[in-house]
């Protein structure tokens, strides 16, 4: 089996809301419900763990049941770091999992062809992370003036899903600093030496972090829906 972790217990202070993010509406439903229905028809995908604040744990449940999400085995609060919510949510995940998934509860565009390759590639090579192209020119600074521009052939933006075979997720989290500032899984198990390998991915697979995003990830469900 395989097995989704679903990082949503972010506060959401950059989004400046009084409402976290991944509980805002998209479209007439919360954000992580349009997330979560993309692991429940991904056939890579056995079963299900969200990671949210404590006090929003029943808020999930809730509305997991409302939207029909069968796969969901668990529903856990998430700690002062990423690297804590990760431990939270990697200990509720069944130990019979061959792979383990990473995603960020508010990229609700994820497809669910992203999420089978992603999974795919971590079966063949260990461990896989979807990215996208940075499109932008890329310059290096020091103290407000350039000093150079970066080759962006060679960079990727990470995404999630980041998958994982269970194994090797659970030696990263274990040699871990929980009050690390990490961002995201693959450093975590870069750090103990794995090679992560790539999987092409859409730049329309945003993460939700400021009111535009919302507004840009409205237009891109209105245009795929038309």
């Amino acid at each position: 089996m395989n097995t989704a972790i679903i990082v949503a217990a972010g506060s959401g202070k950059r989004f400046d809301s009084a409402v976290p993010k991944q509980f805002l509406e998209l479209q007439g439903k919360p954000v992580i419900v349009h997330t979560l229905e993309k692991f429940q028809a991904c056939g890579s995908i056995d079963a299900m763990v969200v990671v949210v604040a404590a006090e929003h744990v029943e808020r999930l449940r809730a509305m997991a049941s409302d939207a029909s999400i069968t796969k969901l085995n668990a529903v856990v609060h998430g700690g002062e770091t990423r690297a804590e919510s990760m431990r939270n949510g990697f200990a509720a995940a069944d130990s019979a999992s061959v792979i383990v998934c990473v995603h960020d509860g508010v990229r609700p565009l994820v497809t669910v062809d992203e999420i089978e390759r992603t999974v795919d590639s971590a079966m063949h090579n260990a461990a896989a992370c979807l990215v996208a192209q940075v499109t932008d020119t890329i310059k290096s600074v020091e103290y407000g003036k350039i000093t150079g521009t970066i080759d962006r052939s060679t960079l990727r933006r990470a995404l999630t899903p980041q998958a994982f075979r269970y194994g090797i997720l659970r030696d990263a989290l274990e040699n871990a600093d929980l009050n690390e500032s990490v961002t995201d899984e693959c450093l975590l198990v870069e750090n103990i030496g794995v090679v992560v390998t790539t999987v092409e991915g859409s730049p329309r697979n945003i993460k939700i972090t400021h009111a535009e995003d919302l507004i840009l990830a409205e237009a891109f469900l209105r245009e795929e829906g038309s």
